[in-house]
């Protein structure tokens, strides 16, 4: 698989590369946003490394692009920044995960790893957490095998959080993902649709409630 790294610090990036292939990956590294894009432009990559702190257009600015413009790739942003508000508006462009400087090759791998799992599944149409099945195009829930019947709504609001496992995904968000063009969503009736698909899902995978903040769908402990 070839991933992409995005980091202006020669030292880091080398220290990048070189982890990610002892981990058997091939590595494209460039130095800037705009590079990144005419990478993307000329070849696909399984995942992208992006440092927030670039040169000229950040690493945030960077992914806000490539999600306006459908590009689904799993990104993984690298900050010294470590802020629960710079975690949660990189979420909300659309980054999939984060690692804060210094780290250890092994971790990034595996992180790596993960979230090339997430989107292979996504891609698939399947999702699997622990005990849970998504099937997004059938548009089923099974949990332990078992199908479990959920409202439109509901539906709409597991497939906004289970394409976002583990990211904290903004009340506003939510809102325009649960609402249809006749019906707008009040936060108290988000609050009665998050209650009844909570109870469906049981102890199946934690839908966590971030005052000021929104929504996690966490996995379940195996």
């Amino acid at each position: 698989m070839r991933l992409l790294v995005v980091e202006d610090d020669d030292i880091v990036a080398d220290a990048i590369t070189r982890g990610l292939m002892a981990a058997n990956y091939a590595v494209h590294r460039v130095a800037s946003a705009e590079a990144a894009q005419s990478a993307l432009a000329d070849e696909e990559f399984a995942l992208a490394v992006i440092d927030v702190g670039l040169p000229g257009a950040d690493g945030l600015t960077l992914v806000r692009r490539l999600r306006s413009t459908g590009v689904l790739m799993p990104t993984l942003m690298l900050t010294a920044r470590c802020t629960l508000n710079d975690k949660v508006k990189a979420l909300d462009l659309g980054a999939d995960d984060f690692l804060s400087k210094p780290f250890e090759p092994a971790e990034l791998a595996a992180r790596c790893r993960a979230l090339m799992r997430r989107s292979s599944g996504a891609l698939d149409g399947i999702i699997k957490l622990h005990r849970m099945r998504v099937d997004l195009v059938g548009k089923r829930l099974s949990i332990d095998g078992a199908e479990v019947g959920l409202t439109a709504r509901e539906w709409l609001l597991l497939e906004c959080l289970v394409r976002r496992t583990g990211q904290v995904v903004s009340k506003e968000r939510v809102q325009q993902a649960v609402a249809s063009p006749d019906h707008d969503m009040t936060a108290n009736a988000l609050e009665v649709h998050v209650s009844r698909l909570r109870a469906k899902l049981g102890d199946a995978a934690v839908i966590r409630s971030l005052r000021g903040l929104g929504y996690r769908l966490e996995e379940a402990k195996p």
